[in-house]
């Protein structure tokens, strides 16, 4: 059973019982939330959220995967695919970055996963949204940050993990920012390195 992580909390990533996780996947989910008033049909509009990793040697941004780049340049971190629409929101996936924490070059300490309305909708029009971390070698979740409140904003600094000389760790962030893709988003980015 995961974690349900408040905004803010940190987790490390070591196995019970020792040793080091060496894959895991942030999956990030989400649905449209009906429209509501007088004309409005109560049926949902689709949202296009994109999830993005930003790999960091400390301050500095050094590679980003996203929906136009699915695999860093070294290969250890890959998103699965773009998904236009959501709709999983219950427990599922809709989009998915698989991160090899052994391959991650020992340069890069910090890896800071986002999400954005590519289409300029708002987290208003957004329901049951979270992202989870996942064991990849089971397919166990570790922990779930739950995307709440919805908000006039169009993406969020949701997670990151970093590197310590003890390992990794994973840290809730929750951030509201406005942007329609990663790069918006370096400003916000930047107070949480």
């Amino acid at each position: 059973m995961g974690i349900d992580l408040s905004k803010g909390q940190q987790i490390s990533l070591e196995k019970p019982g020792g040793g080091t996780l060496s894959v895991v996947r942030m999956g990030l989910g989400w649905q449209a939330a009906p429209r509501k008033g007088l004309l409005a049909r109560m049926t949902a509009k689709e949202i296009d959220l994109d999830a993005s990793a930003v790999l960091f040697a400390g301050s500095a941004a050094v590679d980003v995967v996203f929906f136009q780049q699915l695999v860093s340049k070294d290969g250890s971190v890959r998103h699965t695919g773009d998904n236009l629409v959501g709709g999983a929101g219950q427990g599922g996936d809709d989009e998915s970055i698989v991160v090899d924490l052994a391959r991650v070059p020992a340069l890069v300490d910090q890896i800071v996963f986002t999400v954005n309305s590519f289409t300029g909708q708002t987290f208003a029009e957004v329901k049951n949204a979270f992202c989870r971390l996942i064991d990849e070698s089971n397919g166990q979740e570790l922990a779930r940050y739950t995307l709440s409140g919805g908000g006039k904003y169009t993406a969020q600094v949701m997670a990151k993990v970093h590197r310590s000389a003890s390992g990794w760790s994973m840290s809730a962030i929750g951030e509201p920012a406005d942007g329609r893709t990663f790069q918006d988003l370096l400003p916000a980015i930047a107070s949480h390195l």
